[in-house]
């Protein structure tokens, strides 16, 4: 943040600073229509228990979600019966389906973005791989480096377990990356799916219903960089000012643990009231740039990983934000579900869509904004952003 001085409204890039050159997506094969899941899920599970049956099928109408995509199939099932059976270990079997998943999807979502970018994959200099859905030595940025045919000096970062925060802590690493070695190339990629979780429903665990009824898989990709060329590349947004943030003693509210039957989940409910209660200060503090308008909220664009509806409608509610800020937020949540640390590329995705839509010619109102999400901590990523596209 420190000496950047006095914000310009120009849309010229400003020298040296990270900007997401480019943007990719990819997703299982499986889609999941959230009209008919309750009936799927209690099939592939051979779960007849109908109070389960009711919860999570109110649960399925308040997460807003309509589609989702996921790697969980009936094929799976078949060849992996042990999967819907209630206290077998299963964490070799998960592991052995999500590894090889989320490695294919990062590496499609990565073509994706590296064909929008336009440059050749040689050009690449750096890889930061975000997932919470594997576990392996090499992990997974090695396989998804030897999938891209990246060469052997480029350079890997890791991030592990960093849930729902982990896709605007992966931009806020890659900026750093970016930023202190000039004319470097930062392939982003994340990559997730929910096999690494799944489980039979329990009424003792009737917390298990809400993942089940909100979280998707994928994988998101973007390229890094400063100092854009411009007979090739198209900056997109430009990352000013990153921040972390995590507040003491609420470590578990956001409770994740692999056992010999996966990963375990528990969400504490007062988990939009913490972010709401917080995310004002939060949001204060990346603003504090020498002469930026702080407190304008709605002359800014709003991209927050969508960890559900509860969480949109407080921190709109919070921050007095007019309705349409969140859109990108809660169409990403209704097309693809939660899909953890991919979200934040689907949401910055839809958002450039919608610009192209409403744009006016010298428009400043929503040239800048804040990239947020809140994760296991409970931490705050945010990132002071600029809209470069045209």
């Amino acid at each position: 943040m420190g000496s950047e001085g006095s914000i310009e409204r120009s849309k010229t890039a400003t020298p040296g600073k990270a900007i997401i050159l480019a943007l990719g997506k990819a997703f299982p094969h499986q889609l999941v229509m959230q009209e008919f899941l309750v009936d799927g899920y209690f099939r592939s599970t051979n779960c007849d228990d109908p109070d389960l049956k009711e919860k999570l099928t109110r649960l399925c109408k308040t997460t807003t979600v309509k589609t989702r995509y996921v790697v969980m199939s009936e094929e799976i099932i078949k060849k992996y019966p042990e999967l819907v059976v209630e206290g077998l270990p299963t964490v070799k079997q998960r592991l052995e389906i999500c590894n090889s998943a989320v490695t294919q999807m990062a590496i499609e979502a990565a073509q994706s973005c590296i064909k929008n970018w336009a440059r050749p994959v040689s050009d690449i200099t750096h890889l930061v791989y975000v997932s919470s859905s594997e576990v392996r030595l090499p992990g997974g940025d090695l396989y998804l480096a030897k999938g891209l045919g990246l060469r052997p000096e480029t350079q890997r970062v890791m991030l592990n377990f960093s849930g729902c925060s982990g896709g605007v802590a992966g931009i806020r690493v890659a900026k750093d990356i970016a930023e202190n070695n000039p004319g470097s190339r930062v392939l982003l990629a994340t990559s997730e799916t929910t096999i690494i979780g799944f489980r039979p429903p329990n009424a003792k665990r009737p917390y298990d219903l809400v993942g089940v009824a909100l979280f998707g898989d994928g994988a998101g990709a973007m390229i890094i960089g400063s100092n854009p060329d411009p007979t090739i590349e198209s900056p997109l947004f430009e990352l000013h000012t990153a921040m972390q943030h995590f507040l003491p003693d609420t470590e578990k509210i956001i409770d994740g643990r692999l056992t010999e039957e996966g990963i375990s989940f528990k969400l504490g409910r007062e988990l939009p009231q913490i972010i709401e209660d917080n995310v004002e200060g939060f949001c204060e503090k990346l603003m504090k740039v020498p002469g930026y308008p702080q407190n304008d909220y709605n002359k800014m664009f709003w991209a927050v990983h969508p960890g559900g509806p509860a969480i949109l409608n407080r921190l709109e509610k919070k921050l007095d934000l007019l309705p349409d800020k969140l859109n990108a937020s809660r169409r990403a949540l209704a097309d693809y579900g939660n899909a953890s640390s991919n979200t934040i590329v689907y949401v910055l995705e839809y958002m450039l869509e919608e610009n192209k839509k409403t744009r006016k010619e010298d428009q400043e109102e929503d040239e800048w904004g804040l990239i947020l999400a809140f994760g296991p901590g409970i931490t705050f990523e945010g990132i002071l952003t600029r809209n470069l596209a045209a």
